[in-house]
Parts: C-alpha cells; structure tokens; sequence
C-alpha cells in the first residue's frame, strides 16, 4: 500500500485526540515524532531503527510521555464482585501506537499464504491453558457475566490494547529475535518480555501473560500471519472479560 493512505490510520485519531482536546502540543510533537521514526524512509541500521521504535512504543503504550489525556468512555463500573471499580478509557497514546505501527505493517511485502495444521491446536490450548493458570494461580475466579459496555470495550481493546502489543511484540521484536537466537529461543525470550511488561498490575499475572505471549507467538510463527496473533489475543482477552474475574481479583 502507498505511504500516503497510510498515513491517514496514524493522523485520523492524532487529529481527533487534537480536536477533542485531549492531546496537548507536547503530545502533538511527540506523536509527529513518532510517525516520521516508524514511516519516514531513513538510512538507519535495521537494529537501531528497531530498537528505536521498540523503545518509543513502549514509553507511548506505558504513558510515560506527556501530552496525552485518556478519554474517560464511562464512569467506574465494578464488573466483577472481587475487583475493584473498571473505568473505560480509550488511550490516545497507544492507539498512536497501533495505528502507527499498523500503517507500517501494511506497507511490508505480501508473504504467501500458508495452511498450518497446528494453527487451531494453538489456538485451543492457549484458550485452555491461560485462563486455567490464571484460575491456579488466583489473579482471578470464575466471574461469568455479560456487562452492557462488552461492545465499547471490545471495541477499545482490541483497536487499542491488541493491536498495538501484537504489531509491536509479534510483529516487530519477534521476528527480530528468532533471526538473531533462532525459533524457539527468540519464541520464548518474546514471551518473557511481554510478560514483562505486565508486572505492573501483578507480577503472578505477568506469568499467565508471558505463557499467553507464547500462544500468540506460535500462532503468528506457524501461521506467518499477524492476524492470527491478534485473532487469538482477542479471544483470550474475551474470556477474560466474560468469564472470569475483570481486570484482576483484589486481596
């Protein structure tokens, strides 16, 4: 796909965020930053370029950068009954990410498609075994429901959360990894760092991240589709939601 459509994915929502007053001028150069590193043609190294974006998403996603104020899409809702409060917020920051790394990934050359028979087996015992350790290890307990902001949510979650943590940790570092330290050690070292970045809400829960992480990377390995990475992703996130205890049990 050309540069220029492109471009529209990253700037619809930098100029809605704008609009709607929720991105800052310091948010606003920090955004055009971001979009010239990860689109601008440059003649840098491809392992500096990679650890350049790599580093850039992670302080966008974490909201480490300023310029950048959620938009709160509903008050507090206690959705489970052992979890505190959920406030919806869509996260201008990390949707720059996804969308700028989205606009990146549409504009790499078509890989021919592959018909992995391992695909569907990946996909049911990352959705077994997920929310099982995750059940073991107590970070949640069986909460089925079916809240009225499921659509809103869904929605945010995987246009912001999904997206933007697949492109970057399998479409990005991954492939990166397992050429330098080959398949299953550039599979597993992904895995870790995903699960990483996950320690903030709880380190038990970075474990259950990090095992989910693998299940994604397969899935984009054997498939040699990102699509099936953020498909299986947002099926675990779904479950998640619907099923068990949302966003994590509180002592």
């Amino acid at each position: 796909m050309p540069l220029i459509p492109r471009l529209l994915l990253p700037c619809f929502p930098l100029l809605a965020g704008v609009l709607m007053g929720h991105i800052q001028p310091i948010g606003l150069l920090l955004a055009c930053l971001f979009i010239a590193l990860v689109l601008a043609p440059m003649r840098l190294p491809q392992w500096l370029w990679s650890l350049l974006v790599i580093v850039a998403s992670v302080l966008l996603a974490a909201h480490l950068l300023p310029g950048f104020a959620p938009w709160q899409l509903a008050e507090p809702q206690r959705i489970s009954a052992d979890t505190l409060p959920y406030l919806l917020r869509l996260s201008w920051d990390k949707l720059l990410v996804g969308c700028t790394l989205l606009a990146w990934w549409l504009g790499l050359p078509s890989k021919p498609a592959q018909r992995p028979t391992l695909l569907a087996p990946i996909f049911i015992l990352t959705l077994l075994a997920v929310p099982g350790l995750a059940l073991l290890s107590g970070v949640v307990a069986w909460q089925p429901k079916w809240p009225d902001m499921l659509g809103a949510w869904l929605a945010v979650n995987l246009a912001v959360a999904v997206l933007a943590e697949e492109l970057l940790f399998r479409g990005i570092l991954q492939p990166r990894l397992i050429g330098w330290l080959g398949m299953w050690p550039g599979l597993l070292v992904t895995a870790l760092l995903f699960g990483a970045v996950h320690i903030p809400s709880s380190p038990t829960f970075a474990v259950v991240a990090a095992l989910a992480g693998l299940g994604y990377g397969l899935a984009m390995q054997v498939s040699g589709r990102l699509s099936m990475a953020i498909a299986l992703h947002g099926l675990v996130n779904l479950l998640h939601f619907t099923l068990l205890s949302y966003p994590l049990r509180i002592d």
